[in-house]
């Protein structure tokens, strides 16, 4: 369950929640984009927007569901939820599209974007950490 905020918590900064939807959706799209390179296709644009919209839309349901937007760099559960929902809903949305969704492809989808989607959230949090406790230089 994710856990509510007390009126103690601070919400993040704006700036944050900016960057973590933006390199989601960048993410999201460049693993459309790789995926897609691999296929001899006539318009390539096209085949990654096919691949992309329903992770996309996935994506935009597990910011929802797991409100991510008030604490969008922790891994547990925003980032575990964003990733799990980005692929479940990504997944339903190929196949009701009549796209497919054979093994492979799922494994290579859970795989890759467990890396991007929780990858860049590890090291910006770990980086705003580091951030927060240097000393201040100068004086």
């Amino acid at each position: 369950m994710i856990k509510r905020l007390k009126r103690n918590d601070s919400l993040p900064r704006p700036g944050t929640v900016i960057y973590a939807g933006i390199a989601d959706l960048v993410l999201v799209l460049v693993f459309a984009a790789v995926g897609r390179a691999s296929h001899a296709e006539q318009n390539p644009v096209l085949g990654a927007a096919a691949t992309a919209w329903p992770f996309v839309a996935g994506l935009a349901l597990g910011w929802l569901a797991s409100r991510a937007w008030r604490a969008p760099l922790r891994l547990w559960p925003h980032g575990v939820a964003v990733w799990a929902i980005t692929i479940a809903a990504g997944m339903v949305f190929r196949l009701l599209s009549g796209q497919s969704a054979q093994l492979p492809f799922v494994v290579v989808a859970l795989i890759v974007l467990a890396v991007f989607l929780l990858g860049h959230r590890a090291v910006a949090g770990r980086l705003s950490r580091r951030t927060k406790h240097a000393p201040a230089e100068g004086f």
